[in-house]
């Protein structure tokens, strides 16, 4: 699915989403990451809702967002609140949707200014290589 936003500089958007691949600004990213409104993507150490702990959502508190929006894999997937419960406990909201979907919503969340991260779990991607 490819994304066409429109382009705000210094913001960061997602502009294609594939099995297995976010671009963000044109760069590919393979493994699950942390897109905030502005500065630099990071690494997310995790590949499924399963492997997520306490320390995960620990990490995006340092970021300052006002918002998470939660790509839970290639299907909506609720996680335990007391796995971000530092988010909760700094009155920082989370959204949980499938990743298409929180790729859409990051996108126009960023493109009204707010201060919105994505924090998208990348699943492997079961295409045989060819």
């Amino acid at each position: 699915m490819k994304f066409q936003p429109d382009h705000l500089d210094g913001v960061n958007a997602i502009s294609r989403l594939e099995q297995g691949r976010i671009w963000v600004h044109g760069t590919v990213f393979t493994s699950s990451l942390l897109v905030p409104w502005r500065g630099e993507v990071q690494a997310w150490p995790a590949t499924t809702a399963a492997d997520l702990s306490p320390a995960h959502f620990e990490a995006i508190v340092s970021l300052s967002p006002e918002l998470v929006i939660f790509g839970s894999g290639s299907s909506h997937r609720f996680v335990s609140p007391q796995l971000y419960r530092s988010l909760i406990e700094r009155r920082i909201g989370i959204e949980t949707m499938d990743t298409a979907a929180a790729c859409r919503t990051f996108n126009v969340l960023v493109h009204e200014g707010r201060k919105v991260l994505g924090a998208f779990l990348i699943e492997p991607s079961t295409r045989a290589a060819g």
